[in-house]
């Protein structure tokens, strides 16, 4: 069936690399929706059987990338497909993520309090014990009392937020890009969710009465110093990727990261174990920043309706 035989279509985007469990509850959480949706899956080539769990569910639309190309790559992907198959709407998460039962349903409720005119909502984002999730607090407008008659519908206006459960129209999509896929990971929806409120200007919003479980390890912040020897090589995106992002902010945001480098640097010393790698990753990935140039990339063809399989 061709999308634009539905009314306000949704396709929930879903990027899941080697976490069937969490796909699992996440898809569960999906078809649990009081909205209804499209579900459109992006393998990032997983190697723990999720390609042959995904072929026997059926009502989902799946798509295998062929080779990992990270969460920035799998949401590039994904939300290209979805506006290239005529959605109305695209909302996307990561694996992990658990929306309550109405989450999607408040989201088109904002929708319509704000008749369209937004540029991104942001679903509250909870850890497994109900707590915040420190990992995806959104960044406020500072001059976000100017929307103050939107506090009584909990619609707050910001200016970052993460993609577990972001929700935006798919002809935003076309106006300001796909996310950039060169990021790999980290970074790629700061840079996304910016593009769109701070530089391009467009009222963005926390829509607090949808929520999500976020069902990560723990409720920590990323810290080079101390994580996982395993995953320290990881962090080397996370500094590249910040080093392009606060370069586009001017004097303030390279201060602002010099700043958050040094204190990156004397948490290592400190108490890195064992420092040499954690030192080698932190330094190659503000080297690697200076230089580093990706591109966004648009939707630039002629839209065309065509099937999903």
């Amino acid at each position: 069936m061709l999308r634009s035989e539905r009314t306000r279509a949704v396709a929930a985007v879903v990027v899941t690399y080697n976490r069937l469990e969490l796909l699992r509850q996440c898809v569960e959480a999906l078809l649990a929706q009081t909205s209804s949706c499209d579900i459109l899956i992006v393998d990032n080539a997983s190697t723990d059987g999720t390609a042959q769990w995904l072929a026997s569910q059926p009502g989902l639309f799946c798509r295998n990338t062929g080779s990992n190309l990270g969460g920035a790559g799998g949401f590039h992907y994904g939300m290209r497909w979805a506006v290239e198959a005529g959605y109305d709407y695209v909302w996307v998460m990561d694996d992990d993520t658990l929306p309550q039962p109405d989450a999607l349903e408040k989201l088109m409720e904002a929708d319509g309090i704000l008749n369209g005119n937004y540029g991104w909502l942001s679903s509250v984002a909870l850890w497994t014990d109900g707590s915040e999730c420190q990992m995806n607090r959104q960044k406020l407008k500072k001059s976000f009392y100017e929307y103050n008659p939107l506090l009584k519908h909990g619609l707050v206006q910001a200016e970052q937020a993460t993609f577990v459960s972001l929700f935006l129209r798919a002809d935003t999509i076309r106006r300001f890009g796909l996310p950039i896929k060169e990021f790999f990971i980290w970074g790629d929806d700061i840079e996304f969710t910016r593009r769109i409120a701070v530089n391009g200007g467009l009222p963005c919003f926390i829509a607090g009465k949808s929520q999500v479980i976020h069902a990560t390890k723990s409720n920590v912040g990323s810290n080079v110093a101390l994580d996982d020897p395993e995953r320290i090589g990881r962090y080397f995106y996370a500094f590249r990727n910040e080093a392009y992002l606060y370069r586009q902010e001017g004097i303030r945001g390279r201060a602002y990261c010099f700043a958050k480098r040094c204190r990156d640097f004397l948490r290592i010393v400190r108490y890195g174990k064992p420092r040499l790698p954690r030192l080698h990753v932190l330094f190659h990935g503000i080297w690697a920043g200076c230089f580093f140039q990706p591109r966004v990339e648009n939707i630039t063809e002629n839209f065309v309706e065509r099937n999903l399989k």
